[in-house]
């Protein structure tokens, strides 16, 4: 089992001579109090670099943590696939449950996508806000499934957008599209894709027939998932899932 796992949001000091005294900010000695853990527990520390630090608590306050680090660990438990869920905004809480199962299954980046269909819409003041809840998500998610790298919730853009820039800036990308529609099933087109593959997924009301067009001529290729048609917040996890099962650290 993990010991208690809690996200350090300073750099920890990693050239230090160990051990040595820090102070958690206040979300992370809340996170300890919640827990009802003691002074003399050991716990584990990461700040998102990579590694994690053994520590153990010397003073639990009512808005610090003292702590010691004793031991610094090189262990990375990442994906040997660096997968990009390209994914629709959805309404209510499924994007935060997309976000938290998507880290937790090893995805390396989330790029939250504005289309013609989704009725989730966001404008920048909104996005902000937002975006920083999101990212406590992929943290909160790293912290129980023993990630110590935080995978980026990156600005939301508009889908032709980000066909457009991705097509330019990362041309050894492999993008599938998932459709139901489409002839080809997943596996037949990421077999071969090597080790990167963005995976988009559409919103509750699918891609529009022009967004599917435009996709597919800046490269895209349009794949299809198993008989059924899912939901947009059960499709990119059980997508992701599968490739991890057959091409990553699942299989």
């Amino acid at each position: 089992m993990f010991q208690p796992r809690f996200f350090a949001s300073s750099p920890l000091p990693r050239n230090a001579v160990l051990p040595i005294e820090m102070t958690l900010d206040e979300k992370a000695s809340m996170h300890i109090r919640v827990l009802r853990l003691d002074e003399g527990d050991e716990i584990a520390i990461f700040d998102g670099a990579g590694g994690e630090f053994t520590a153990l608590v010397l003073a639990i306050g009512k808005r610090e943590v003292r702590v010691r680090l004793v031991d610094h660990h090189l262990i990375e438990r990442e994906s040997s696939m660096h997968i990009t869920l390209v994914q629709a905004l959805a309404t209510g809480d499924k994007m935060d449950w997309i976000i938290q199962k998507a880290t937790e299954l090893g995805v390396a980046e989330i790029q939250p996508i504005q289309t013609q269909r989704a009725t989730a819409k966001l404008n920048a003041e909104r996005f902000e806000k937002r975006a920083a809840h999101w990212q406590g998500v992929a943290i909160a998610a790293c912290e129980q499934c023993g990630r110590n790298r935080i995978p980026k919730v990156l600005a939301v853009m508009d889908f032709g957008d980000w066909i457009a820039h991705q097509s330019e800036v990362r041309p050894d990308v492999t993008r599938v599209l998932l459709d139901p529609g489409a002839s080809a099933p997943l596996t037949a087109r990421t077999g071969n894709a090597g080790k990167s593959i963005a995976l988009i997924i559409g919103p509750e009301g699918g891609f529009a027939p022009d967004e599917i067009a435009a996709a597919i001529r800046k490269g895209v290729e349009t794949v299809r998932f198993g008989l059924r048609v899912l939901r947009t917040e059960t499709a990119g996890i059980a997508a992701i899932a599968a490739l991890q099962a057959q091409f990553g650290d699942l299989s």
